[in-house]
This record gives C-alpha cells, structure tokens and sequence, in this order.
C-alpha cells in the first residue's frame, strides 16, 4: 500500500487535461476578490524533475505536455496552460497541482494539501515549506477531506485524483464526495479518475454511483488517445465536477478535441462530454 510515485507518470496525457481543468477553475474563482482556498487530497510530491530516474524510466511526458506545445492553435485556455508550464520546463520541471496552484493563488488566497506517502510528503513540504499560504497535511486525503470541510474561506475547489491502487478507492471516492457535499454544499469539487481496460474499468459504476447520491449538479468530461485494451492498461482519463463554474463547461468542450488530436496515437483517440444533473 502507498506504492504509488507520481514522478513516473509526470506530464502525460492525463497530468494535461487534469491541471488544465484546474487550471481554468482557479483563475475564474480569481475573477472575484474574495479569497478562495484549494484543497487537495493526494498531491504527491508538488513539482517534478523530468530528468530524474523515475520520470526518466517511460518519460511518459513525451506523449503528454511535449505533444501539445504544437497543437494548442488559438484556444486561450490552452495557451495559458502551456504559459505556466514553459516557466518550469526551463529548469527541466513539470507541475503537479500542488505547485500550479501555488503558482496562481494570490496572497489572500489559502492552500491545504494532503499526502499520506512519507516520501512524497517529505518532497511536497521541502518544495513549499516557506510558502505562508500553504498548509501540509500527513495524513490520508479522503479522512483529511471530510475532517477539514467546510474550510475558511468558505469558498473554492477541492481536486481528488487518487492514484486507484485499490479497488476500494473507487467506493472511498463517492462515499466521501456525499458526506463533502453535506458539509459545504457550495465547494467546487473536481474528481480525475482514469480509463482502463474493460476487464479492470471501474469508472463508469463510480460515477453511476456518484449521480444515485443525487449531488446539486454534475458535469462529466473524458479523454482517450488510444484504444481501450480488454485486460491491461489506461487509455484516457475523466473529469468529474460538482458546482463548475458558469461557462467552464463550454471551455472544457473547446479544449476536448484539440486534446485528444494531439495526444492520440493516430486514428484512435476521442472524447466526450455532458452534464448528469444539470445546473441551476
């Protein structure tokens, strides 16, 4: 238990649309003055160094961030992704969401991050140990969720993207998104999840049982890049959101296929969208 490094999997096709996604969401929660907090349940080790031994084993960020730098065209959200990003790839570094909401939050702003992996822990508080606004919790994320909700501020996001070693993350998930939305029904919650082979796919049971819960809204997002295999292996990821911001739906769908065109191995990539439970 607790195997999981994410420095393996640094800057690959999912690391793309999962910080975009939240990437877009802080900066319309910065459209107001008030401040906000971002909440993270497994934030790993917070920034990554792509020439190391494990990012370096699959470099896995070849088939990620570095195909998209062509294929971004005009879209503004893309740009912007790719603006923040650039500004750690000089130093041979990729951000986690730790260290891309470290980089956006403003001053007024709060940031509660949540690792149990001794190591990753250690990595995640060395990066950002003199940072005021950031608050470094050793514990599990889906305790630390329902434990620190509802925040103060009581306004912002909350991002969960276990890594689902177990299969029993996938039931934790649901279980305590019902019990956040309980306790802050206002917070915005952004939920990664990935795509696997169908022997294995979880996925889809989950967010069924996420819409039973009967949440204020839910709004889902996937892409693949290659084709779903029967027995082994990821071929896209989902995004989960509960109170997305006005119009980040339509930005989200913007981005979709320009991310599945870049990203896909020829001719196998795709995407979809659409809204569970419709806004209010």
């Amino acid at each position: 238990m607790f195997s999981y490094r994410h420095a393996y999997h640094a800057g690959n096709y999912a690391d793309v649309f999962k910080h975009l996604c939240q990437m877009m969401i802080i900066n319309k929660l910065k459209e107001k003055q008030k401040p906000f907090v971002y909440m993270d349940s497994h934030s790993g080790a917070g920034l990554y160094q792509l020439d190391s031994d494990m990012a370096s084993k699959n470099k896995e960020f070849r088939a990620g961030v570095d195909r998209l730098v062509d294929k971004a065209a005009d879209n503004p959200e893309l740009l912007a992704y790719l603006q923040l990003v650039n500004e750690f790839r000089v130093d041979n570094q990729y951000p986690g969401s730790p260290a891309i909401a470290a980089h956006l939050l403003r001053a007024q702003d709060r940031l509660c991050l949540m690792e149990w992996h001794n190591n990753e822990f250690a990595n995640l508080q060395r990066y950002l140990y003199r940072d005021k606004r950031v608050a470094c919790h050793h514990r599990d994320g889906y305790e630390g969720l329902v434990a620190l909700t509802p925040p103060d501020p009581a306004r912002g996001l909350i991002l969960i993207d276990p890594p689902y070693e177990l299969a029993e993350d996938y039931q934790k998930v649901v279980q305590v998104i019902s019990k956040i939305q309980q306790r802050w029904p206002t917070g915005i919650i952004a939920l990664w999840y990935p795509l696997l082979a169908s022997q294995r796919d979880k996925s889809q049971p989950m967010i069924e049982a996420l819409h039973a819960t009967q949440p204020i809204n839910l709004y889902v997002a996937e892409v693949w890049v290659k084709q779903q295999q029967q027995e082994l292996g990821m071929h896209g990821s989902g995004m989960a959101f509960i109170n997305l911001p006005w119009q980040l739906d339509g930005k989200i769908e913007a981005c979709l296929p320009l991310l599945a065109e870049a990203m896909e191995e020829p001719g196998q990539g795709g995407f979809r969208s659409h809204w569970l439970i419709e806004a209010k």
